[in-house]
C-alpha cells in the first residue's frame, strides 16, 4: 500500500541497472561516520603513528578475509576489487602522507586520515576518465575502515537485509553490494554517489538488479520503510507514490519482466529488420560475472570489453600472464563468439609503476590510450604478447583506442607483427591471424575514415567521445551538458561518412558507446547501416524487439527527412513523434522458420 498521508517524492538519479522495483526502503548507513579532531601533545605523536600502523595491518587482514569471502561466493573479478583496496591501504600517497600529518601539525590519526583522503578525492576529480573518476568511492571505503578501526568500531557487520528491500545507502561498498544482491532479498539499490562504472553499477547489473546511483541526497531524504518505487533504466525514483504512480510503475514492472522473459525466448532469434537488414548486438563489458548476463539476454559476442580495471590502483602493471589469464577466461567463456578487446585507453598518470608525467593541462586530449602505448612499447608489448597468446582459445578481434590518423594505426600493427614473430621464435603458440580494428572517436579520424578504412579490418565507433569532441562539450560539466547531443547533425553528418567509409572498403562498422543502446536513436543507426551495436546486457532486448518491428525502408526515410532538419532539437522532436507515429504500434513479427543466429558481417580477416 502507499503512504497516501506522505507528499509523494520524487529523485532523480543515474540508471546503473534496468528494471523496475517497487519495495521497502532499507537504510544503509554505514558512510556518515564523525571524524573526532584532536591536537596532540609532542608526547603523543609516536604512540599516535603505532595506532595508526596497527589500524592499517587490522584493515588489511579484514580486507583479506572478504577477499576469501568473495572469491569463494562470486569469483576472482569481483575479488580484485577488494585487492586494490588493500594496495590502496598501504599505498605511500595514503600512509605516508598521514604520518606526515601527524607528526607535522600534531593532529589523531583520524582528522589526517580524512583530510588526506579528501586530497586524494579531489585529485580523482580531475581525471577525465569516468572509470577511473569513480574511484573515488574506494577512497572513502579505505578511509573510512581505518577511521573505524582507529575507533574501534565494528566494521563487516553481517546486514539483514528484508524481503523486497529497496537498499539505500550514501555509497555502498563492493563488497556489501556484492552479498547482499547475492542473497535474493534485494529488490533494487539506490545511492547518493556513483555512476555507470561504479562498483555498485557493475554489481548490480552483474546480478541483474535494478540500480539508480548519483541520486544527490537519497539517503537523507529517504526514512526506513518508506516505499519506494525505482526505474533502474531511467533513473527515477519515487518515494511514497501516490495509487496512481504506483500502479503506474507496477505495470512498468510488468512490461519488464514480460520483456525478459521475452529476451530468454529470444536470445537466439536475429535482430533483422522486416525487410532483412541484419544488425548483430553485442555487449560491452569489464568483469567475466557479466557474461552469462550478457549471454542471456542474446548478445552474440563481445563489442568492447574494457581492459582499464587490471591497472586499477596496483603498485605494479599486470604482468604478461595477468593480462592472458583474464582474456582467455572471456575468450573461453564466449565458446567462439567474437569478442572484441580494446588494448589500454589510460593516460600515463594512471598507469602503475610508471614515471608520472607532469600535469597535463587537458589530459582528456593529452598522452593517453594508443598515444601512451606508443610511447612506451614494452609495456604496449606485455599486453600485445598475451592477446596473441590468447588468441588460440578463441575469435578474438582487437581494437585500438583514440587512433587519429593512419601513421597510429601502422605503428601499432607494427609492435603487434614484431609480438607475433618474437613469440614464434620462441615456440610459443599464437591462434591465427585475427580482425585488428580501430575505435573512430576523434573527428580526425571520422574525415579520413575512407584512408583509415584501407588498413582497418572493422571500425568501431566511440560515440560517448565523438560526440564530445566534435561539439567541444564535456558532459561532465553540468554548465554545459545540455549541449551533448548525439542527434546533432554535425555528428549524424559524421556518422554517415564513417559508415560509408566502411561500406566502400568493404569492413564491418559498429558502435559501442551509449548511443547503441538506446532504442532511441536505433532507427537512425538501422538507417545509416551499422552492422553490429554493442551496449549492456539489459539494452539489448529492447534494441533487438524495436529491429525486427521495423523496415531500413522506412528508417533510411525517416534519416533522410531528419537530416533536412537543422537544429538539434528539431531533429530530436522529430525522430521521436515520428518513431510514436510509425513504429511504435508495429507488430511483431513471428520467428522466420530458417531463423538462427547468423554469421558476422563480410570484412577482412587479417591481422
Amino acid at each position: 500500500m502507499s503512504s497516501q498521508a506522505t507528499p509523494t517524492l520524487r529523485l532523480m538519479g543515474i540508471g546503473a541497472s534496468p528494471g523496475v522495483a517497487v519495495g521497502h526502503a532499507f537504510i544503509l548507513d554505514r558512510k556518515r561516520i564523525r571524524t573526532p579532531k584532536l591536537r596532540l601533545a609532542e608526547a603523543e605523536v609516536e604512540p599516535e603513528r603505532m595506532r595508526m600502523k596497527t589500524a592499517v595491518d587490522l584493515s588489511d587482514r579484514q580486507l583479506a578475509e572478504l577477499k576469501e569471502q568473495i572469491t569463494r561466493t562470486e569469483g576472482s573479478d569481483h575479488a580484485l576489487i577488494l585487492e586494490a583496496h588493500r594496495l590502496m591501504l598501504h599505498d605511500p600517497m595514503l600512509v605516508d602522507a598521514v604520518n606526515q600529518l601527524i607528526v607535522e601539525d600534531r593532529i589523531n590519526a583520524e582528522w589526517a586520515v580524512r583530510r588526506v583522503a579528501r586530497k586524494i578525492k579531489h585529485l580523482f576529480d580531475n581525471i577525465p576518465d569516468e572509470y577511473f573518476r569513480e574511484r573515488r568511492s574506494d577512497v572513502d571505503y579505505v578511509a573510512d575502515r581505518i577511521i573505524r578501526n582507529l575507533m574501534g568500531q565494528v566494521v563487516d557487520e553481517e546486514v539483514e537485509v528484508p524481503a523486497e528491500a529497496i537498499v539505500v545507502a550514501h555509497d555502498l561498498p563492493p563488497a556489501d553490494a556484492s552479498l547482499m544482491a547475492r542473497s535474493g532479498r534485494v529488490a533494487g539499490f539506490v545511492t547518493d554517489l556513483g555512476g555507470q562504472t561504479s562498483h555498485t553499477a557493475i554489481v548490480a547489473r552483474a546480478r541483474e538488479t535494478p540500480a539508480v546511483v548519483g541520486a544527490g541526497r537519497a539517503s537523507e531524504q529517504i526514512s526506513p520503510g518508506d516505499l519506494v518505487a525505482m526505474d533502474g533504466t531511467r533513473g527515477i525514483i519515487l518515494v511514497n507514490p501516490t495509487e496512481e504512480q504506483l500502479q503506474s510503475f507496477r505495470e512498468e514492472q510488468r512490461r519488464h519482466q514480460e520483456a525478459e522473459q521475452l529476451a530468454l525466448a529470444t536470445k537466439d532469434l536475429e535482430a533483422v529488420s522486416t525487410d532483412g537488414f541484419r544488425i548483430r548486438l553485442n555487449g560491452n563489458m569489464e568483469f567475466l560475472e557479466e557474461i552469462p548476463s550478457l549471454l542471456a539476454h542474446g548478445a552474440e559476442g563481445i563489442g568492447l570489453y574494457r581492459t582499464e580495471f587490471m591497472f586499477l590502483d596496483r603498485k605494479t602493471a599486470p604482468t604478461e600472464e595477468e593480462h592472458y589469464r583474464a582474456y582467455r577466461q572471456v575468450l573461453e567463456a564466449m565458446g567462439g563468439k567474437p569478442v572484441t578487446i580494446r588494448t589500454l585507453d589510460l593516460g600515463g598518470d594512471k598507469v602503475p609503476g610508471k614515471t608520472k608525467h607532469e600535469k597535463e593541462p587537458n589530459p582528456a586530449m593529452g598522452l593517453r590510450a594508443i598515444r601512451y602505448c606508443l610511447s612506451n612499447r614494452e609495456l604496449f608489448r606485455v599486453q600485445l604478447r598475451a592477446l596473441l597468446r590468447a588468441s588460440v582459445h578463441g575469435n578474438l578481434r582487437l581494437m585500438f583506442p583514440l587512433i587519429c590518423g593512419v601513421s597510429e594505426l601502422r605503428e601499432a600493427r607494427s609492435e603487434l607483427e614484431a609480438c607475433r614473430t618474437e613469440l614464434g621464435r620462441a615456440g610459443v603458440p599464437v591462434g591465427k591471424r585475427f580482425p585488428v580494428g580501430i575505435m573512430v572517436e576523434t573527428p580526425s579520424a571520422a574525415v579520413i575514415a575512407d584512408r583509415l578504412a584501407q588498413e582497418a579490418d572493422f571500425f568501431s565507433v566511440g560515440t560517448n567521445d565523438l560526440i564530445q569532441y566534435s561539439l567541444a562539450i564535456d558532459r561532465q560539466n553540468r554548465e554545459v551538458a545540455y549541449l551533448y547531443r548525439p542527434l546533432h547533425l554535425s555528428v549524424l553528418r559524421m556518422l554517415e561518412t564513417i559508415v560509408h567509409a566502411a561500406k566502400a572498403a568493404n569492413i564491418p562498422v559498429s558502435m559501442c558507446g551509449e548511443m547503441a543502446g538506446d532504442p532511441l536513436y536505433t532507427l537512425v543507426l538501422l538507417a545509416l547501416g551499422f552492422d553490429e551495436l554493442s551496449m549492456t546486457s539489459g539494452q539489448i532486448p529492447a534494441v533487438k524487439r524495436f529491429l525486427r518491428r521495423v523496415s531500413r525502408k522506412d528508417a533510411t526515410e525517416l534519416l533522410r527527412e531528419a537530416m533536412e532538419l537543422t537544429t538539434a532539437e528539431e531533429i530530436e522532436r522529430f525522430v521521436r513523434t515520428e518513431m510514436d507515429r510509425r513504429f511504435v504500434d508495429a507488430p511483431e513479427p513471428a520467428p522466420a522458420a530458417h531463423e538462427a543466429p547468423g554469421d558476422s558481417p563480410s570484412g577482412r580477416t587479417t591481422g
